[in-house]
């Protein structure tokens, strides 16, 4: 499957999310809560968050979010869900495409989960930004898909995806000698088909920390 370079990325998402009733699990990513799990509650950003599963599982645990991602849909979709939640005083949901804007303030945990897309998306600039968001002391946490499923054939996979590797994207992110590696690894997961067929798919995670 290919995806066409001239889709806007706004478009494709809103269509997205639009086309279907609920896009995600509605569980908070595993890798972020083991990663976010230790860490003393404080203020956050998540950025792609998508239908707030992550964001949510945040303000649950006492984490001040600023939530944002590039659908109004989904965004509606997740401040819904934090008022079911009786969440909404402890999340805020903004509407920005992170190739355009970018979230102003700082942060004591800063989270990027999955930011990978079959459409335009400067994976390394949103990042380095993404660093630069974290307050002193503050924790950086990335998961990125390794590569497809292992079910998944040539013909379902849309061409301009990236793969980071792990050393790959840490040089990518030029950081400062102010920054430590709290973790970098691979993890091997389950990860069934839409048919329900047995699979498994490999995420990397990077847990970094700026120092002062």
């Amino acid at each position: 499957m290919t995806t066409p370079d001239s889709i806007e990325p706004a478009r494709f998402w809103e269509d997205r999310y639009r086309k279907c009733g609920r896009v995600w699990s509605g569980e908070p990513n595993e890798l972020l809560v083991r990663e976010a799990g230790n860490l003393a509650p404080g203020s956050a950003l998540e950025l792609g968050c998508g239908e707030g599963a992550d964001a949510l599982w945040l303000a649950s645990w006492g984490w001040q979010v600023t939530a944002v991602d590039i659908s109004t849909a989904a965004l509606r979709r997740a401040a819904a869900q934090a008022i079911e939640l009786g969440l909404s005083g402890r999340v805020t949901f903004q509407h920005h495409d992170l190739g355009q804007t970018f979230p102003g303030g700082s942060f004591d945990l800063v989270a990027a989960q999955y930011l990978q897309s079959p459409v335009a998306l400067n994976q390394t600039a949103i990042l380095r930004q993404a660093a630069r968001a974290v307050a002193p002391g503050g924790t950086l946490i990335i998961t990125m898909h390794a590569g497809w499923p292992t079910w998944s054939s040539a013909a379902q996979q849309p061409a301009n995806v990236a793969f980071p590797t792990l050393e790959g994207l840490l040089t990518a992110l030029a950081l400062p000698p102010a920054w430590k590696v709290d973790t970098l690894a691979s993890v091997r997961r389950p990860a069934p088909s839409p048919e329900e067929c047995t699979g498994t798919r490999t995420d990397h995670v990077w847990r970094l920390t700026r120092t002062t």
